[in-house]
């Protein structure tokens, strides 16, 4: 018989499965960043800066205020201990994680040959003098490549010849990232940036798939087959032939969840073995956009009664919760949202609005300005300032002062 999961001991499942629950009184250092990452698996990377850029986010949600110099040393550098590439989107991963997306970058490129109007069909002697180039160099960033065609065209986010060919040279694997300066991606050969032992790491296709849904569930704790293919960005066939593996094994417990399934209906869904099982779950934090509890909007409204959806493409006049609205979690529950902007020249944090969901706590304003005080403290900001939109606002400016 298939063991039935409440809805809310999912949630804490998840929550404590990403790390959650946890938090440490010591200082946070390379110990507890390096375990966490390796916990989530991922940190997807993201050009917005209004507030805090996304990958740094994950940490501070989840330890509290660190120094990010700790997590640059990280994913920068020759002591780097996690590398880039496209795992959920744009990512920083664990450096053993990399050869389990060869068939990735095989089917890259195979779309890339087979496809004649592709640019790298017309374009392989640029392909041929940017591997010559790092070669000879050394890791660069494509702003330091000399080349007539390193010219952006078009607008400001336009891409030179230079850049969409070593982003081709990426996604196939030909280069890798070598960390990132101000925010740019550093590119390099392989051989420049990983051992011989990883390089030399063949794993077939299904292995790969298996490894990952391996990962995905152990950072999920509990989930549905599209919850664990997401995580990758996995094909459903091959994602579902793994947790088919992986249940067979015993890994992957079969489990269902009451209004996980259509129409409010009990859902399939699987419980990692090594999942913690919490009573309680006490989180108090703000969320990036692109954090794994809430980067799966379906999974987000399934777990917390919570839609979500960023609003930074959203013409002004029809935005509801702001630009850049963060998710509030608090218990085991996203209670509301929070639009913040990081004011760096005036030193100051802009609650542009703060938005709480009808079934938040009454003490909501109290905990979000605790989390706030702590991230105006890691932002190295000296004041909170409310603007007065949203149903959080005024209570939460009373608690500020």
């Amino acid at each position: 018989m298939v063991t039935t999961v409440t809805p809310a001991l999912a949630r804490r499942i998840a929550l404590a499965s990403q790390g959650f629950g946890a938090r440490s009184t010591t200082t946070v250092g390379i110990r507890q960043l390096t375990a966490l990452v390796n916990r989530l698996e991922l940190l997807q990377i993201d050009s917005v800066n209004v507030f805090e850029r996304s990958h740094y986010m994950p940490a501070f949600s989840r330890l509290g205020p660190y120094d990010k110099t700790q997590l640059d040393r990280l994913t920068t550098g020759s002591q780097s201990r996690f590398t880039e590439y496209w795992a959920h989107e744009a990512s920083f991963l664990p450096i053993d994680v990399w050869p389990l997306f060869r068939w990735r970058m095989q089917h890259s490129r195979d779309r890339s040959a087979s496809a004649p109007d592709d640019w790298s069909q017309s374009n392989r002697s640029m392909l041929d003098w940017l591997l010559a180039e790092l070669a000879a160099n050394g890791p660069m960033r494509a702003s330091a490549i000399e080349h007539d065609a390193n010219k952006r065209s078009g607008p400001w986010w336009g891409w030179s010849e230079v850049k969409t060919g070593l982003e081709v040279l990426f996604s196939w694997g030909d280069v890798v990232s070598a960390g990132r300066i101000r925010f740019e991606r550093v590119y390099a050969l392989p051989e420049q940036v990983f051992s011989p032992e990883l390089l030399g790491t063949e794993i077939s296709s299904a292995d790969a798939h298996r490894e990952l849904i391996r990962r995905s569930a152990r950072a999920h704790g509990i989930g549905t087959a599209k919850d664990f293919a997401d995580y990758f960005r996995l094909k459903a066939a091959p994602a579902l032939a793994a947790i088919v593996d992986l249940e067979e094994s015993g890994e992957l417990i079969p489990v269902a969840v009451p209004g996980w399934g259509a129409r409010g209906a009990a859902g399939a869904a699987w419980l990692h073995r090594d999942a913690r099982l919490p009573r309680t779950m006490d989180a108090q934090a703000i969320l990036s956009p692109f954090d794994p509890v809430v980067w799966e909007r379906a999974r987000a409204l399934r777990l917390f009664k919570f839609h979500y959806r960023i609003e930074i493409y959203t013409p002004e006049p029809k935005r509801v919760f702001g630009y850049y609205s963060l998710p509030i979690l608090l218990g085991d529950m996203v209670v509301g949202r929070v639009d913040l902007k990081n004011d760096r020249q005036a030193g100051v944090l802009r609650v542009q609005s703060a938005w709480a969901e009808p079934a938040a706590p009454t003490d909501a304003a109290a905990r979000l300005a605790h989390v706030l005080r702590e991230a105006a403290l890691w932002q190295g900001l000296g004041e909170i300032v409310v603007a007065p939109r949203g149903n959080l606002a005024n209570g939460l400016a009373a608690e500020l002062r």
